[in-house]
């Protein structure tokens, strides 16, 4: 609250204008039709085995920090996927369906050994005591758009120094390409900064699928600058909502999309535009959008 001599004036909250998590503000600038199919129609993606690895491996790397330092071993993680396994299927009961019987489970949890061997090749996490795993973090900025996503580990120095952690299961990208995976990472550095008040020293992607990592250290100009495009990101959402014109962006991407049926690219009529609630731009992400959920 604030004031000034003979007046009165109460600070009031800022109205949430809208929601971007770094899955659903990807999903955009990749393709505005992707994004309108996930967001407001809701359709969801079937679960797909690579997809669900990823998870499966997020949830060992996890679980293996609850474990006292001496025991982090590759042996013990390996031992974790079965465990892990049962609690995703237990979660997610569709996942189970992927695989006709247990001939089929076998050798697919068998090829996510080389990724948790590919962790502890990159790491070790004997000496590593997360401060946060599997974290969900959000800010409602200035402006009213809030962000929100979930950050696989966040390791915090004795001095206060910050470092976020991503684990991708996937390779690393080329260098041509470094910025669009650095931009899940800036998405969460900002969010840190604003709630805060501290820059993370480093931003740090694994890449379990090659043995690889990239690192980046950013600085708070640049994340101030990040803010304003996700705001302006956001403004573009808006008017495509007002207009109910969300136009498909053909790439090599459309290889791996689940709803080519619903894209004029590729002949198919996109639904009807559903009829939007009010309040309809603060829920383009729904809980799904920012669950802890593998993201390659």
């Amino acid at each position: 609250m604030s004031s000034t001599p003979g007046s009165l004036v109460i600070d009031l909250p800022v109205p949430v204008l809208g929601s971007l998590s770094p899955s659903r503000a990807s999903d955009f600038k990749t393709c505005p039709l992707l994004y309108r199919l996930r967001s407001i129609d809701r359709l969801p993606d079937p679960p797909s085995p690579a997809a669900v690895r990823g998870t499966l491996v997020h949830s060992v790397l996890e679980r293996l920090f609850d474990l006292p330092a001496d025991e982090r071993t590759l042996a013990v993680a390996e031992a974790l996927m079965a465990r892990e396994w049962q609690r995703l299927v237990e979660a997610e009961p569709d996942v189970a369906a992927m695989f006709a019987d247990a001939d089929e489970l076998a050798p697919w949890l068998e090829s996510a050994r080389p990724l948790l061997a590919a962790y502890f090749g990159l790491e070790d996490p004997t000496r590593l005591e997360p401060a946060e795993r599997e974290q969900l973090v959000e800010v409602l900025l200035p402006s009213g758009l809030r962000l929100r996503g979930y950050i696989d580990r966040l390791d915090v120095a004795p001095s206060g120094e910050i470092r976020v952690v991503d684990y991708k299961t996937g390779g690393a990208p080329r260098e041509a390409f470094e910025g669009k995976a650095l931009f899940q990472l800036k998405f969460y550095a900002l969010i840190i900064w604003r709630t805060r008040g501290v820059v993370p020293r480093q931003l740090r992607l694994l890449y379990l699928g090659d043995r690889d990592m990239l690192t980046y250290a950013p600085d708070e100009g640049e994340l101030a600058r990040f803010e304003r495009t996700l705001e302006a990101l956001w403004a573009a959402i808006a008017r495509a909502t007002a207009a109910e014109d969300f136009r498909s962006s053909p790439s090599r991407l459309c290889d791996w999309c689940q709803h080519k049926a619903l894209c004029p690219s590729f002949g198919g009529p996109p639904p009807p535009f559903p009829a939007l609630p009010p309040a309809a731009l603060d829920n383009t992400d729904s809980a799904a959008d920012v669950s802890p959920v593998a993201d390659d």
